[in-house]
Parts: structure tokens; C-alpha cells; sequence
């Protein structure tokens, strides 16, 4: 998913953590009606990393909303049905529908609106490639050594309403002698036992539920017909016969001192991903929290570094929220053939690759985030999704605030403004027709869903707005919360109607460019300043900062602005001699600045996509609005270096190195790929002059100086794949 190793690495950093947010929004499909929820799941798996292969047993509580028929969920399509029965255990048919990830169960006697069932399902496959996952290309659950990961998004076990739908579950994990289980919730069992074979797919089913909650009778089935039938082959679809399928035996012996860790959850959430491997478990006694890190050897000596740092976020979280549903956190590893970052409740696990000696501390405050945004309250529909993943967003930038100062915060907020215009076509109330892992869908819950909580602080004023969120979360801790919830929380702490307010940056598109106009005049006390603020939105409404630099004391005022112009008049007492809008970019708007990064945000994007015609056309857009950019250039030439096209490649470099030099890293980095080029071109000696010339730069952004040292001992020699 990265077109280079090192420099690319570093640059997308926000593409980066708009997956870690797109996988904690769970790959939910397009929007429709949930027609069953799930109250409850127990899960029985074992995991044999050896043989990469997962089976399992889950027995399903769940109501319907609507009249059914059939009970639909998803099932990851690596994962084989062997049976299913329902609360009374007789076996129902099931029908495999691939193109979505979908298991169709046949309900015999129907369910009607409002009643409980309970379904049984036994599963098993092999887990470890990204062929069959429900999210194409993207591994999301896989089975291996040193670490098998099980996440939620993976859909490991038979889901319904990803993402919306709160579960309670009690989770049996068995794993080899040397592996550690972590889950969510309280944990029993990790002691060795003898050989243990599974024989999860051959067991009874389990004891019928008698009477549901509320006295609610729970599903029966009709008599056995007298002959199994198996339901018709469609185009794409796999069916399970009526009667039991015999599981093979091979590779589910794990051998003597295997091991079972039951994790039980009790407080409906999300508690669906499982963690096993080979880790060593470092707890943090500093800070509020109970933190255990688990991480393996190869990275132990970094444990207790991000222990301390994701405590003292979690503390800080704590103070400006309130205290989340669990006061534990379990800091995971990784494998880096994943996502760069998920959670679920007590759990925050971040890739191998974001772990080292520079602290990926934004990446791990998103993460740690969801605690409280996610964990805690959850979207009610997809089109809510921007409270979750936006108020984690800007958490992350808040922390940086916190930590590195008011400009680390004007960062973050740059790097969410350009997000959240790079796909600003589709209305953020109206995102829930599309894919989660569409860029749109991306970039608006995440990065515009930032912004909307970066200007309601403005609008509010930081005491208000914290109360806001503090009481937004205690209402809705462990439910699901919509926009009306939202908006009718933030209009009765600030005592005003935010109609206005939530209708402008949710049901429209578009951000405000502004243009000042102004005259300056001598009064008898100083000067004044004569003006309007012009922007091209008929309907905008927004308080907007006006900042006046003078030759004695520097003016603020803040400015109404309604629709195309808002005049102002400002008297100060020095000469005015710079007149700024919005200097803190408090609000979103369009610039010349933003409209590059846009361009190259999206050009990236298509990149990773491996769309490489479309992400140079972006990139051309970029160098439209600023000839000399020297990170457009530098993007272009790690297109050409992709493709091989050497030549046009070096060029690019080249005319990166003549650029502006923004980012500074490009200079470094197109030392390095020079030499590269030099290298696998058979020109040693051009390829050691960029090298020192690399290390003549001093800078060692994401390990561009030991890049260089190494390929000044050893020629470069690039893969046969695609780097």
C-alpha cells in the first residue's frame, strides 16, 4: 500500500491514520435498515498458528426489527460453515453469498418483529492471506507466528450491524504452549493443559435459551421435512447442505501445554478482536490507568516508553471526558501486514512499523481516543460515523496541543483542513450511502468530522465546549448517539439554537475563501479601519477572528460574518499595517496552500490505490497552484520511480531539489533516491556523490541518513517487486 519504503512512509502519516480511523469505523456496508440486532455472542475458537487455520463455534443471540424469514450476517469468506442450528439445536440451511461476506441462515418457522432468537454456528478455514477478505486487499484477520491478529473488521465470527450494533460477549480463545491471548474484558484461564484437539465441530450444540429477556419466547422451528434439501447454486454463492458437514481433522492438535484465555465483556460495546502472540506483557504502574503492553521481543525495549505515553494520554483524555467504560488499557503489537492501528474496549493496538524510538504518539492518542469515541458512545447509523472518528480526530489534535503547544495543535489542524476538502463533494449527513472504505467516506468522518468539533470550540469557547463533550458522554455512555442527540446536547450547554450552526457544515459542501477589502483613516485618537470580508458561500454564517497588526499594540476583533460580505470597522490606536482573517484557522476555509496539499493528498490516495494516470493528473494540479512545490514534484518523481521510468524519475528529483524546499525532508530524500537511480543504473560514482550529498543535509527524516550510510557501503540494488 506504500509507493516507497522510508520517505512515503513518513509523508502520508495522515493517510495513515485515516485508515487506523476507517478500520475503527468498521467496514460497514451501504446504508439500509438493520433488521436484527445482536444482544449477545459466545465464542469458542482455536487458533493453530502453525497451520494458519481458526475453529470455531459461536452461539448468537439476537432480535429481530423486522419480520424475517432468513438471518442474515457476515462471516469472513476464508471461514468454512460446517453447521448451524438454532436454540432447540436442529440444523437450519445456510446459504454463502461471497460478493459480500454474507451468510444467509434459513429460518424455518420465521421470526416476527421484536422476537429473540438464538443461532448456532461451527465454523473453520485457513486465515492467512488477504484473498478472501471482506475488505479486498486489506488483511483484517489472519493466523500466523509471532502474532495472529482476529479483528473485529475482520469478521471472524458471524456479525450484524458492524459498527452500530452493541454486543456483550464471553470469548474462548485456545492458542499452542508460548502464545498469549489478550481480549477485552476480564480474562480467566492461561494455564497449560495436556494435547488439546479441537473438537469444536463435531460438539452438541448448545442448551436452548427457555424464555428470552423480557418473557419474550425465543425461536422455534418447524418439524424436519422429511428429506435434506440443500439450497439452490447461484452465481457466486456457496450453499451448506441441511445435515452436519464432517470437519477435517487435520491441524487442530496444538500439542501438550496449550493454553485457553476466556475473555468476558459484560457492557454491550465492541468487544471482537482477539490479539494472540508470542508477546511479554510490561505493565505501567504510572498514571490512572492500568496499562499492560504487550509486545514481542524484538520490540521489549520500547514497551515501557509507549506504556508511559499511552497512560498519559489516557489520563488526559480522562480529565477533559470523564472516566471511560474501563480503566484498563492493554497496548498491542501489530504484525505490519495490517492495518497501522485498531482498538476495541481495553484495547489499543498499533503496527510494528509505528513502533520505534520516535514516538508515533498522534497515531497511539487516536488510537487511545476511541475509548471514549467508539467504545464508549458509539454512531447510531453510518451517517453518523462523523461523531465517532471525528471527536477521536480531534482528541488526537487536542493532545498535541496539550503536549507539544498551541502550533503542534495549528499543525494537526492544517493537516485536517486539507482532509476534509481534499473530497468535499457529498454532504457529511448524506455519507452513509457510500462505502466506508471509499476516500469521500474517509476523509469527511474523519478530518471534516475533526473540523466540525475544532470550530464548535471556537463558536462555544473552550469551557462550554468541554462541558459539552463531557455531557454528551455521560448521557449516551454505552448507547448509540445520533446528530439530534449531538446537536440538542451542545444547544443546551451553550443556552443557543446551533441549527444554523450543524445545517452549514453538515448538509452543504464547500468551504469559504476569504478576501479582505479595507481602507485605513487618520482619526483624531488613532486610525480606523474601514472594510468588508468577502467570500464566495451565499449562505455562510460564522464568527470569523480579524487580526490587526499595528505599529504599537496588535487589535483583535471578531467579525459576524454573514454571507458574501461583512463589513467591519476597527479603530486602533497604532498605524495598522497587516490586516489576517482567521489567523488561528479556527475555521475551514480554502486557500492557495490548502488547494495544493489537497491535490497531493489525493494524488496519494490514488497512488496507494495503484490508480498511478490519475495521481500524476492530481499532482499536475498541485504544480498548478504552485510551480516550484517541491513536495508536487517529489510525488511525481516517486510515481515515475514506481514505474521504472528512471529518467523521468531523476528529473522530478531534480526539480524538487530546485523547488521551495516544503517539506525540507525532500531534499534529503531526493538525494537518496538520485542515488538509487545512479545505482541501478550502473553509475556508481554519480550514485556516492548524492549520497554525501544526503548526509551533507544532516537530516534524518525517517531514516534518510541511514539509507544513505548503507547504500555508500553497498551498492543499491532495487527488489523485483515494487517497493
Amino acid at each position: 500500500m506504500r509507493i516507497a519504503r522510508r520517505p512515503l512512509g513518513r509523508a502520508v502519516l495522515g493517510i495513515a491514520i485515516l485508515l487506523t480511523a476507517m478500520t475503527a469505523v468498521h467496514t460497514l456496508r451501504a446504508a439500509e435498515k438493520a433488521r436484527l440486532t445482536v444482544q449477545d455472542y459466545t465464542i469458542d475458537a482455536v487458533v493453530n498458528p502453525a497451520t494458519h487455520r481458526l475453529a470455531a463455534k459461536a452461539t448468537v443471540r439476537f432480535t429481530a426489527q423486522d419480520d424475517l424469514s432468513t438471518a442474515n450476517f457476515e462471516l469472513h469468506n476464508g471461514l468454512r460453515l460446517t453447521k448451524v442450528t438454532d436454540g432447540d439445536g436442529h440444523t437450519l440451511s445456510a446459504e454463502r453469498v461471497t460478493q459480500d461476506s454474507t451468510v444467509r441462515v434459513a429460518l424455518p418457522n420465521g421470526m416476527t418483529k421484536g422476537q429473540t432468537g438464538t443461532l448456532n454456528f461451527e465454523y473453520e478455514g485457513v486465515l492467512n492471506s488477504a484473498d478472501d477478505s471482506p475488505v479486498q486487499g486489506l488483511k483484517l484477520a489472519s493466523v500466523g507466528d509471532p502474532i495472529t491478529y482476529l479483528l473485529y473488521a475482520g469478521r471472524w465470527f458471524p456479525m450484524a450491524g458492524y459498527g452500530t450494533n452493541r454486543f456483550t460477549a464471553t470469548i474462548k480463545i485456545t492458542v499452542p504452549t508460548g502464545y498469549t491471548a489478550i481480549g477485552s474484558g476480564d480474562a480467566t484461564g492461561g494455564e497449560a493443559s495436556t494435547a488439546v484437539t479441537s473438537s469444536l465441530l463435531t460438539s452438541e450444540p448448545a442448551a436452548p435459551s427457555e424464555q428470552s429477556e423480557e418473557g419474550i419466547p425465543t425461536l422455534k422451528r418447524r418439524p424436519k421435512p422429511a428429506a435434506d434439501t440443500t439450497t439452490s447454486r447461484k452465481s457466486g454463492r456457496a450453499t451448506a447442505a441441511n445435515k452436519p458437514v464432517e470437519a477435517p481433522a487435520a491441524a487442530r492438535t496444538l500439542g501438550a501445554g496449550a493454553r485457553s484465555f476466556t475473555f468476558t465483556w459484560m457492557k454491550p460495546s465492541f468487544p471482537g478482536t482477539v490479539l494472540v502472540g508470542k508477546f511479554i506483557d510490561t505493565p505501567i504502574t504510572e498514571g490512572g490507568a492500568n496499562v499492560h503492553v504487550y509486545f514481542t521481543a524484538d520490540k521489549k525495549e520500547l514497551a515501557q516508553a509507549y506504556g508511559e505515553t499511552a497512560s498519559k494520554e489516557f489520563s488526559y483524555f480522562t480529565t477533559l471526558y470523564g472516566v471511560p467504560l474501563s480503566a484498563n488499557l492493554k497496548v498491542v503489537q501489530l504484525p505490519d501486514d495490517t492495518v497501522p492501528a485498531t482498538w476495541a474496549p481495553e484495547i489499543v493496538a498499533i503496527a510494528s512499523r509505528a513502533i520505534s524510538a520516535k514516538q508515533n504518539y498522534r497515531l497511539l492518542a487516536n488510537t487511545v481516543a476511541h475509548q471514549w469515541w467508539g467504545v464508549d458512545v458509539s454512531p447510531a447509523s453510518k451517517d453518523d460515523f462523523w461523531i465517532t472518528e471525528g471527536a477521536s480526530r480531534y482528541s488526537e489534535a487536542r493532545y498535541i496541543e496539550f503536549a507539544a503547544g498551541r502550533a503542534g495543535e495549528e499543525e494537526a489542524v492544517k493537516d485536517m483542513s486539507v482532509g476534509a476538502l481534499a473530497y468535499d463533494s457529498v454532504p457529511l449527513s448524506q455519507i452513509g450511502s457510500l462505502d466506508v472504505f471509499d476516500p469521500v467516506f474517509q476523509s469527511m468522518t474523519t478530518d471534516k468530522g475533526g473540523m466540525i468539533f475544532h470550530m464548535l470550540r471556537w463558536v462555544l469557547g473552550d469551557q462550554k465546549y468541554d462541558s459539552a463533550m463531557r455531557s454528551f458522554l455521560a448521557t449516551y455512555a454505552g448507547k448509540a448517539a445520533n446528530l439530534g442527540d449531538f446537536r440538542k446536547n451542545a444547544e443546551t450547554v451553550s443556552g443557543d439554537q446551533m441549527t444554523w450552526f450543524f445545517s452549514q457544515w453538515l448538509d452543504s459542501t464547500g468551504a469559504p475563501e476569504f478576501k479582505n477589502k479595507y481602507t485605513i483613516y487618520r482619526t483624531a485618537k488613532g486610525f480606523r479601519l474601514v472594510g468588508e470580508i468577502a467570500q464566495d458561500l451565499d449562505l455562510f454564517r460564522m464568527p470569523v477572528e480579524l487580526k490587526i497588526d499595528t505599529d504599537g499594540k496588535t487589535e483583535d476583533k471578531i467579525i459576524d460574518v454573514t454571507g458574501t460580505n461583512s463589513p467591519f470597522s476597527v479603530d486602533t490606536f497604532g498605524k495598522p499595517r497587516r490586516v489576517s482573517i482567521d489567523p488561528n484557522n479556527w475555521v475551514l476555509k480554502n486557500s492557495p496552500e490548502l488547494k495544493l496539499r489537497t491535490a497531493i493528498l489525493r494524488g496519494q490516495q490514488l497512488v496507494t490505490q495503484g490508480n498511478l494516470a490519475e495521481s500524476l493528473r492530481e499532482f499536475q494540479k498541485a504544480l498548478d497552484s504552485n510551480k516550484i512545490s517541491s513536495l508536487a514534484h517529489y510525488r511525481i518523481a516517486e510515481v515515475f520511480y514506481l514505474q521504472r521510468n528512471y529518467q523521468a524519475a531523476a528529473n522530478a528529483y531534480r526539480d524538487a531539489l530546485n523547488g521551495d524546499g516544503d517539506p525540507k525532508w525532500t531534499e534529503v530524500w531526493s538525494h537518496v533516491r538520485l542515488g538509487q537511480i545512479f545505482d541501478v543504473t550502473g553509475q556508481r560514482e554519480r550514485a556516492l556523490n548524492e549520497y554525501q550529498k544526503a548526509l551533507q543535509t544532516n537530516d534524518n527524516t525517517q531514516g534518510a541518513l541511514d539509507e544513505a550510510r548503507r547504500n555508500l557501503q553497498k551498492p543499491y540494488a532495487r527488489e523485483t517487486n515494487s517497493e
